[in-house]
């Protein structure tokens, strides 16, 4: 399988809608169709999809907090929103690909965090078989898991910085 990773675009709607759909939490089908095409361009968002030829097999949907009010630059933190990969595409290094890819958008943004919480049915064993490690807490059925790029010499755990 050869994929291509890119950001999603306007025009990739029609076959985002239905992934975005089964992630849930939709609260209309209209209002997310209006604003599909406003997130694909806002600069604190990225928007990212895995294609095989034109199809899209799924995407990852991540944010950036910006600047902290305390640590500034220096702690700045994204949030993967989403991580979907079509039904008929799971188990093919999709997931693991958009991963990749997220990781490379939050370093190329100088980010010291990326964090997410996983459902402990599917996705928690996903994330671990890619190779993160979550946290040991569970809060109504996810779990927690982030990334550190800082130095490995500076790196805080969550707990202990109190984040």
């Amino acid at each position: 399988m050869t994929l291509t990773l890119r950001p999603l675009i306007p025009s990739d709607f029609g076959q985002a809608r239905p992934m975005l759909l089964d992630m849930g939490f939709v609260e209309s089908e209209t209002a997310l169709e209006t604003r599909f095409p406003e997130f694909c361009t806002r600069p604190d968002w990225a928007l990212l999809g895995a294609f095989e030829a034109e199809q899209l097999l799924g995407y990852a949907a991540l944010q950036e907090y910006g600047t902290h009010l305390r640590s500034g630059n220096s702690h700045r933190t994204a949030k993967l929103h989403d991580l979907y990969t079509a039904p008929q595409a799971r188990r093919r290094g999709v997931g693991r690909a958009l991963m990749r890819s997220a990781e490379a958008w939050a370093r190329a943004r100088g980010l010291r965090y990326l964090f997410w919480y996983a459902n402990l049915r599917e996705a928690t064993p996903a994330y671990m078989g890619m190779g993160y490690t979550a946290g040991e807490e569970v809060q109504e059925g996810y779990r927690f898991f982030e990334i550190d790029f800082g130095e490995a010499s500076t790196r805080i755990p969550a707990p202990e910085r109190h984040a």
